[in-house]
């Protein structure tokens, strides 16, 4: 049995893969489910996943790794969540989750549907939805001496809201309002999350930088915001509890998106226990996620002069090596918004060796490469769809006792 499983998600064609990483045998398959792609793959720990499947309207528990899955089905558990899902987290534990609801086909904020999930309530599962705010709202889920709270990242007007959780599983069906204690104030242009349960602090990429939120607390506390220290700002954030660092991604001009073909990149780094920071120059063009590796950082990038994927040292930012990747037919066009009709890359790696898995959308095909080896040659695997969109990615591994980055990337 694998002690790691990569799990290739295709919205597009409504399936979920898991393919052992290093031959790309497929060893399980869920048909019939359309992975909300902005709210990503949520490892729990034990080698068990959470998504939602915005077709069902469900959070999926799924474990690759039980005999049963290898034969068939790993869905362990479908709990009923509100959609679009537009943002998904755990508590540390792996407990608790929370989903947040997003716009979806619509331009303007419609849905304020919050949804809780105890996975180890009495009798089973237990979900509610509460009312919230409309928005694109983030979410981290905290630990407070009052039990977990879910800690709500709302967009113009910028609010942190905490809302507690069993507060919330206690309330009655037909989603009744319910609104938590709220720091007003911060910035309206949030996007991109993340948590430390060792210091109970939650951050937020916005323009004005990495702002800080304590959140131990029923009411969160403003803390010094982080600067970042290079030109742009993050939209996705990564982090890693083991080595205690904070990874984004700066994108300067991303508020000119057809000119995405000269946006400047660059990897920033933070350590949150000694407060020092670090960032790369990654070059021009379209970089829309990363992954961190057992030491690393790897990055795909789409240009017009050909798509790349880079590996840095987490340690010294170096440049471990750069691998040229197939370009795709339906590749973002310059001069047109990179969203627009396009197809683009998911990236994911293994969190115990420097492997690292990229797709190739609309051609039905993912890279796998060993990192570890600068010049190694790229292994490509049928995925079996076409990875329209490019897809996503998540990375899982059966040793991993709880979860690490408490929210879905």
């Amino acid at each position: 049995m694998p002690r790691e499983i990569l799990v290739v998600a295709d919205q597009n064609a409504a399936t979920v893969q898991f393919l052992e990483p290093v031959s790309g045998s497929v060893l399980g398959r869920i048909d019939g489910v359309v992975l909300a792609e902005h709210a990503g793959i949520l490892p729990l720990g034990g080698g068990r996943c959470a998504f939602v499947d915005d077709a069902g309207g469900a959070l999926i528990i799924a474990n690759p790794f039980g005999s049963p899955a290898l034969s068939g089905n790993p869905v362990q558990q479908q709990i009923s969540v509100a959609i679009p899902g537009e943002h998904l987290a755990c508590d540390p534990g792996g407990r608790f989750i929370a989903v947040t609801t997003g716009l979806g086909r619509s331009w303007e904020a419609w849905s304020d549907l919050l949804t809780v999930v105890d996975l180890d309530a009495d009798g089973g599962p237990r979900s509610r939805r509460v009312r919230t705010r409309a928005g694109e709202p983030g979410v981290v889920v905290a630990e407070t001496p009052d039990g977990p709270h879910a800690v709500v990242r709302h967009r113009q007007p910028g609010v942190i809201e905490s809302l507690p959780i069993e507060r919330a599983l206690e309330e009655g069906v037909h989603c009744p309002e319910l609104r938590g204690e709220q720091l007003a104030g911060i910035s309206n242009d949030g996007h991109g999350d993340a948590y430390d349960p060792a210091t109970g602090t939650m951050f937020v990429a916005t323009e004005g930088g990495m702002e800080r939120f304590d959140v131990r607390k029923p009411r969160p506390e403003a803390l010094k915001t982080l600067p970042w220290t290079a030109s742009g700002r993050a939209y996705f954030l990564r982090f890693c509890p083991r080595r205690r660092i904070l990874v984004a991604v700066l994108r300067e001009g991303g508020d000119h998106p057809r000119e995405w073909a000269s946006w400047r990149n660059a990897l920033w780094v933070h350590n949150v226990d000694s407060g020092l920071t670090s960032t790369s120059a990654l070059g021009d063009g379209l970089i829309f996620r990363f992954a961190l590796t057992a030491t690393g950082a790897a990055v795909a990038r789409v240009h017009p002069g050909g798509d790349d994927l880079t590996v840095l040292e987490l340690g010294t930012l170096a440049v471990r090596g750069r691998w040229d990747l197939p370009e795709m037919d339906q590749a973002p066009r310059p001069g047109k918004e990179p969203w627009d009709n396009a197809d683009r890359r998911a990236v994911a790696a293994s969190p115990s060796s420097e492997l690292v898995a990229v797709t190739r959308g609309g051609h039905g095909e993912l890279h796998l490469v060993d990192t570890a080896l600068p010049g190694s040659p790229l292994r490509t695997v049928a995925a079996g769809t076409l990875l329209r969109d490019g897809g996503h990615l998540g990375w899982l591994s059966s040793t991993q006792a709880a979860p690490e980055d408490t929210v879905g990337r």
